[in-house]
């Protein structure tokens, strides 16, 4: 009679081990699936794309290594698969143009427009309602302006535009995409 130890036989006859599911943790749960930009001669759908993210620099020229896109001087690198916890910089998700497929990342600026003759300076109390600040006036368009959320935060940027487009005598409102530069 020959004798096993009971941890061979286990060893020798269980099922092979299963490996472990994990789930992709979506870090831009808090962004839109899709941005909607509406004007009056178009519109155009930006579709959130998993398996990419962008990081957002203080400085320009920041060496990224591994970055698939540099955009706005270096300032913002995106990269392909999931950020990890020791990216220096801000996170944000990467969208695509739904018409041809372009990369575009948001900034967390807002370009508004006002109707002609409404100036931007006699609207800082309701844009500071609707929880932005005045970025950058445009001297030579005294009815548009840049703004950013008060937070400074680029999901509260984007979250907020419905309130901006709320305010009386908006033309339009659509946050600041930025995209690889195509040459024709």
């Amino acid at each position: 009679m020959f004798y096993f130890p009971v941890e061979y036989f286990l060893q020798v006859y269980s099922l092979p081990l299963i490996g472990e599911v994990r789930f992709q943790k979506d870090y831009f749960s808090e962004y839109p699936e899709q941005i909607y930009i509406g004007g009056n001669r178009t519109t155009v759908y930006y579709t959130r794309k998993p398996g990419y993210y962008a990081v957002h620099y203080n400085q320009r020229d920041t060496v990224a290594t591994g970055a698939i896109l540099r955009l706005n001087d270096g300032a913002i690198a995106v990269f392909s698969g999931e950020p990890n916890q020791s990216e220096q910089g801000i996170l944000s998700p990467v969208y695509t143009l739904e018409s041809n497929g372009s990369i575009a990342v948001p900034t967390g600026l807002v370009f508004i427009r006002f109707a002609e003759g409404v100036d931007v300076e006699s609207q800082h109390e309701v844009i500071n309602r609707a929880g932005y600040k005045v970025a950058q006036s445009l001297s030579y368009a005294p009815h548009t302006a840049w703004l950013r959320a008060q937070s400074g935060n680029i999901v509260d940027a984007i979250a907020g535009i419905s309130q901006l487009e709320a305010i009386a005598n908006v033309e339009n409102v659509e946050p600041q995409m930025l995209m690889e530069r195509g040459f024709r």
